[in-house]
């Protein structure tokens, strides 16, 4: 069992940045792979970026990449994700994932067991 509790999210302008953290605690972080998604209103909760347990294989959405970057911290039991360039599509709650039931990089979200509650991100154009 491993708890999560996002935070860094806010609101920001367009082009601006934020990085969001994301504590686990509970169980051994390094043996959990680490993952982002976001959530608009009214639209399904979709793959933002995920990291192996080392922190040696990263995987973005096409919609991200090259903006944000995700890392880990095991030593603190903590997963970033750094985000610059924002766009007003990027608004939306952000949520934490750890997949613990093997050491692969998924996409999909019900490869994952274990969630946070979210942070919202807004930003304007």
């Amino acid at each position: 069992q491993v708890q999560l509790v996002e935070s860094g999210g806010g609101l920001v302008q367009a082009g601006g940045s934020l990085r969001l953290s994301c504590a686990a605690s509970g169980r051994t972080f390094s043996a959990y792979v680490m993952a982002w998604f976001r959530q608009a209103p009214g639209k399904d909760r979709e793959f933002v970026a995920a990291i192996s347990r080392g922190g040696v294989t990263t995987s973005y959405s096409d919609s991200v990449k090259g903006r944000f970057t995700i890392s880990r911290d095991n030593a603190k039991n903590t997963v970033y994700l750094q985000m610059n360039s924002l766009k007003p599509e990027d608004t939306a709650a952000y949520y934490c994932a750890a997949r613990g039931s093997s050491s692969d990089v998924y996409r999909t979200k019900a490869a994952y067991d274990y969630w946070g509650q979210g942070t919202q991100v807004t930003v304007a154009s």
